[in-house]
């Protein structure tokens, strides 16, 4: 019995190195960039700062503010012929994920829209009446 501790590649070991006659060798700076960092996992940051990134909750109005922003809904449509200046805090849903931004916007009004609920500005904005939180003439 051999007590002789063989490996696998014990018979090409010794070998000498092949070189191709066809495929020119490859320098050895290109060598070194094939094995250069890498990202392995494209957008993973992305994807973390987006978790990372707050939004707030939609808060339900109780039915005395919604009775309260109707008021001041109808009291400026009836002067919407006068282009009235407001401000008005409204939700703005997030489009990535749950919640949304709570933000104030400034403009003149050219239409309080009561068949599709939304207040339309000069500038091009549509707010949702759903969305209102606040709404102020100024």
């Amino acid at each position: 019995m051999s007590l002789v501790n063989e490996h696998p590649y014990d018979d090409i070991i010794d070998l000498p190195h092949q070189v191709s006659a066809r495929h020119p060798q490859m320098p050895l700076a290109d060598r070194a960039a094939q094995f250069s960092s890498f990202a392995a996992l494209t957008g993973h940051e992305a994807a973390i700062q987006e978790t990372a990134r707050l939004t707030d909750a939609f808060v339900e109005l109780d039915e005395d503010r919604k009775e309260e922003l109707d008021e001041q809904l109808r009291l400026i449509k009836e002067r919407q012929s006068q282009r009235p200046e407001i401000e008005v805090t409204c939700f703005r849903p997030d489009g990535k994920k749950a919640g949304g931004t709570y933000e104030t916007i400034r403009g003149r009004v050219k239409k309080v829209d009561e068949y599709n609920r939304r207040v339309l500005l000069t500038d091009g904005t549509i707010i949702p009446v759903e969305y209102l939180y606040s709404i102020q003439a100024l």
